[in-house]
């Protein structure tokens, strides 16, 4: 046997690894329902087929013959029932009651006919079925497995394939045929599995996009929950489940020499406090760089790790859970259908969790070979017409076919007489362009980001598959989250309230001696019922708590069309958890001035590992999602649901500053960031700074719409009972009163302005509203100048305000009481953020020195007394003589209201002339004259209310308007 092919390479160092295989099998061995592995024994037949036999062919003869067996054999238990039925129920009765049975005897003869037909069938199946397992027990006793090492890897640990192998390889469409460099298996198994970075690519699209196929065809290790084994996925075609499989490369070039990204976010902080602090913190940035060691230091070998997500709608739940285990995303796109409903869904989880992404356009087999080109130029041309606006509108896209003549072949069925059959091909029988889309997942692939130092103090592992072993305990499969583990460690199953001892840890079938953020392994305990946990979380003992609630920020999906309403129930995943929960939303104008710069100290500056990473690809970071710190002592303006865009004077920077989001700077067509309270139905199992994502599973699963609402990071546990209260979400509130007098008249010192230091407001408070409690109270006006309410002002309502800085209101202007109330405060107290501006002095005007009164009489000094010693009328207002000096000079006013008389005559409502003391009545018949045309007169012709308000009469018409300017003439 000469040097191997790619597959073929690929194949051997599977068998190599796999210390499982038996040299003679029996049916249950390639029963996969019964814990066999066929793709075991295909490989191993692979590699000692001849050129006229196809070894791998009886094994997927062998799997046939036996589901024909079990077809048959079923038909045949259901006749023998039927018959036994008939016998019993019906023809001994009707023999016991003398009546006819002979159509009965008919049916019951041809049955026994039927049923001896269908076990010489059986007996048949059974026979052909034996004689090819004797065939493959044949075969199989006959390898060597040194041989087949030292066969598989040639001279040297690396096997290119020539340019003449390359150049055969007809059905690939890609232009590039370079394949990937392959290890010998002797290489592989004298790694370390610490030695080995694993890297998990998720495998996410619609249901029946070939994603089930195209990691068969990719992967070369596979797990106990890989290539949809479990019944029920092989009875329905579909996946229902999560998949894991993986294959080795060599450490690509660009990832060798590449630093670790132990954690971006934590050097960005580390190095802006140090220069914020100058030498102080100098230090703390010479370790963040020591920490960035070189991947080749670390790792010899890659690992790519397939998770292979459902596409189902009614399994969103699960796509969730896998793609925040992910560092990358293969996106599989039917290239005859283009993007559809999931598709979409898959594509807003991938920004949440992953800052990588290919599109896969699968099935190109089905395009006219003389039209495949165009037509996936027209298929790429729709899918980023689709990305545009996402994260991922650059995202490379390559045509494949992972099953030539349909996925379900392989997903299902097996291989078909492919892998194996060409051992001078370089691509993958049966496919299209396979190692076009491995060249390009090896170009994009980046370090992904790992803790540099993982403590097992830290440890957290995501739980997706639980089962017992017989002999050996009870084996946890999962990805571990961050921190480490090693046999002989405690772990704590947080859900039950449990430790238990790690016995030992696997990866991928190979014993390892720690597991650490980022590895797909298996973990085993002893002394465990398997059946009580499916999925969860296992951790370091007391790292996990129980929260029944938290505080988290989050972001609205742009894509969902509902709205958020606060109070309103969401399905939260967290992790492979998801559970219903009440979720208000709330901050979103405070987080804008804290996310803009403007509230900066409050922003958080330790960094991840304040937290400690809890995800890897699924991480808040890559949803866009800052670290902000939560203060209870802040306030925030109620919202009732959640705010899709910002009033303008509540963002007027018109620029979003989230350097810390990892999303682009202009965040203008971001849905704003909120705080919310969400409160689980369920408690979860969860760390802080965990993302989440909400979702709305309860809708129409066949709508075209998007149903996943937001994503959030945890922020702040919360308790409802003994957190409600904390926080200080409050409503504004405003009264508006008027001035009804004025006070004495003082010019300020700074500008010579005339202004009242102490004005009287009316109309705010109830004639029997106690003032005392808002005494104290700021009050604003229109021209914006500050006071404060310093007693109560008669026994009607009224009140006196003082104005430190003096107003130059009018009476009759209002008065404005702004305050804010705070939801959970079950006293509804009034609360104020103002504050009174300085005092300004000045010095008070006096008014002229009225006349005084005589003492002779005590009668109004307008009466005299006559001879008779009677009291004689009193005298006429007009009487010049009795006029205080107050109106001896012009008076001016203002129109406010006019109203049309009899004939021409218009009367005219003024204020301005007079003040609330004065008596009105005395002044009935002065001259008013516009100032617009001064040949239209009227006269005072007596009050309009309380406010110094007054009536002219212009009996001659008026042209002026509304706001027009009159004087009242004095008396000279």
């Amino acid at each position: 046997m000469g040097k191997c092919d790619a597959t073929t390479q690929i194949m051997i160092y599977s068998i190599a690894m796999n210390s499982s295989m038996k040299q003679k099998i029996d049916i249950n061995d390639l029963r996969i329902e019964k814990g066999g592995d066929p793709d075991i024994y295909r490989q191993a037949l692979s590699t000692a087929q001849t050129s006229s036999t196809s070894c791998v062919s009886y094994i997927d003869e062998v799997l046939s013959l036996d589901t024909q067996r079990r077809s048959t054999l079923t038909n045949l238990e259901g006749l023998r029932s039927k018959l036994s039925t008939l016998q019993k129920t019906v023809i001994a009765p009707k023999k016991k009651a003398n009546e006819d049975v002979s159509a009965e005897i008919v049916q019951l003869k041809d049955w026994k006919v039927e049923i001896s037909t269908l076990s010489n069938e059986l007996k048949g199946i059974e026979q052909k079925r034996d004689e090819l397992l004797g065939k493959i027990n044949d075969i199989l006793a006959n390898i060597n497995m040194d041989d087949l090492k030292k066969n598989g890897s040639g001279d040297s640990g690396v096997n290119t394939p020539t340019k003449e192998t390359s150049e055969s390889a007809s059905t690939t469409t890609s232009s590039t045929s370079s394949s990937l460099p392959i290890l010998s298996p002797e290489k592989i198994k004298s790694i370390p599995p610490e030695r080995i970075l694993n890297l998990n690519v998720g495998v996410l699209g619609h249901v029946d996009t070939g994603k089930t196929s195209l990691v068969k065809t990719l992967s070369s290790v596979l797990s106990t929950a890989a290539l949809d084994k479990s019944k029920q996925s092989r009875a329905r075609g579909i996946t229902l489940d999560l998949g894991f499989s993986a294959f080795l490369l060599p450490l690509p070039e660009h990832l060798r020499n590449a630093d670790m990204a132990t954690s971006s976010d934590t050097s960005a902080n580390r190095s802006s406090n140090a220069k914020k602090n100058g030498n102080k913190n100098s230090n703390v940035t010479s370790t963040s760089q020591d920490e960035n060691v070189k991947l080749q230091q670390k790792y010899d070998l890659l690992q790519v790790t397939l998770v292979d997500c459902p596409g189902h709608a009614s399994l969103i739940r699960t796509i969730i859970g896998g793609a925040q285990i992910i560092d990358m995303v293969l996106l599989v796109v039917d290239a005859t259908k283009g993007m559809q409903t999931q598709t979409a869904e898959c594509l807003v989880i991938a920004e949440m969790t992953t800052r990588n992404l290919i599109v896969v356009l699968n099935k190109i087999d089905m395009f006219p070979e003389h039209e495949r080109e165009e037509r996936l130029d027209i298929a790429k041309k729709k899918i980023r017409a689709a990305l545009r606006g996402t994260k991922f509108e650059d995202a490379q896209m390559v045509g494949i076919s992972a099953c030539v003549g349909g996925e379900k072949v392989a997903a299902v069925g097996g291989i078909t007489g492919s892998e194996g059959e060409s051992t001078n091909s370089t691509e993958i029988a049966g496919t299209n362009n396979i190692h076009g889309l491995l060249n390009i997942l090896q170009a994009q692939m980046r370090p992904p980001n790992r803790d540099s130092k993982p403590s097992p103090d830290r440890f957290h592992f995501a739980v997706d598959h639980c089962f017992p072993i017989k002999g050996q305990g009870t084996v946890l499969t999962g990805t571990c989250l961050s921190g480490s583990v090693q046999p002989n460690d405690m772990v704590e199953f947080p859900t039950l309230a449990t430790q238990k001892k790690v016995k030992g840890v696997q990866m991928f079938r190979r014993k390892a001696n720690m597991v650490q953020q980022g590895d797909r392994a298996g973990i085993c305990v002893s002394n465990f019922d398997a059946k009580l946990m499916e999925r969860g979380v296992i951790a370091s003992p007391g790292t996990v708590k129980l929260i029944r609630g938290a505080i988290a920020v989050v972001r609205k999906v742009r894509f969902f069309k509902g709205n958020l309403n606060s109070g309103a129930k969401f399905h939260i995943s967290v992790g492979h958890t998801t559970v219903m929960a009440t979720v208000s939303f709330w901050g979103a104008r405070e987080i804008a001035k804290q996310v803009n710069g403007e509230d900066d100290k409050k922003r958080e500056s330790t960094g991840s590992q304040a937290f400690g990473k809890s995800s890897l690809g699924g991480s808040a970071d890559l949803a866009g999602l800052p670290r902000l710190k939560f203060d209870w002592n802040d306030d925030f303006l109620h919202q009732d649901n959640y705010l899709d865009v910002l009033p303008a004077s509540d963002n007027n920077s018109g620029e979003w500053n989230e350097s810390t989001s990892g999303q682009r700077k202009d965040n203008s067509q971001l849905p704003p960031l909120h705080w919310a309270r969400i409160e689980f139905l369920t408690p979860v199992y969860c760390p802080m700074d965990s993302l989440v994502i909400g979702s709305r599973l309860d809708s129409e699963v066949n709508a075209n719409a998007c149903r996943l609402a937001f994503s959030g990071r945890l922020v702040e546990r919360y308790d409802a009972k003994s957190d409600h209260g904390r926080l200080k979400s409050y409503t504004k509130k405003e009264k508006v009163g008027a001035v009804s007098r004025l006070g004495d008249p003082y010019k300020r010192a700074d500008d010579d302005k005339v202004v009242r230091y102490e004005v009287f407001g009316t109309d705010l408070f109830k004639k029997e509203t106690d003032m005392t409690q808002f005494v104290g109270l700021l009050l604003e006006t229109d021209r914006g100048d500050v006071g404060s309410i310093q007693s109560s002002f008669g026994t009607s309502g009224k009140f006196r305000v003082n104005f430190p800085g003096g107003t130059d209101v009018r009476e009759g202007d209002p008065l404005y009481l702004r305050f804010k109330r705070y939801t959970n405060d079950p006293k509804k107290a009034i609360h104020q953020d103002g504050s009174l501006p300085p005092a300004r002095t000045g010095s008070r005007i006096d008014p002229p020195v009225k006349k005084k009164k005589g003492k002779g009489n005590k009668n109004n000094n307008n009466t005299t007394t006559n001879q008779n010693g009677g009291v004689s009328s009193p005298v006429r207002s007009t009487d010049t003589s009795t006029i205080s000096d107050k109106f001896n000079k012009d008076t001016f006013g203002e129109i406010v209201k006019m109203k049309e008389g009899d004939g021409t005559s218009i009367t005219a409502i003024v204020s301005g002339l007079f003040s609330m003391e004065d008596d009105i009545s005395k002044y009935k018949g002065r001259i008013v004259v516009s100032t617009t045309a001064q040949n239209e007169e009227g006269i005072v012709d007596g009050s309009f209310g309380k406010m110094g308000k007054c009536k002219v009469l212009f009996k001659d018409g008026l042209s002026a308007d509304v706001g027009s300017q009159v004087k009242m003439l004095g008396v000279s």
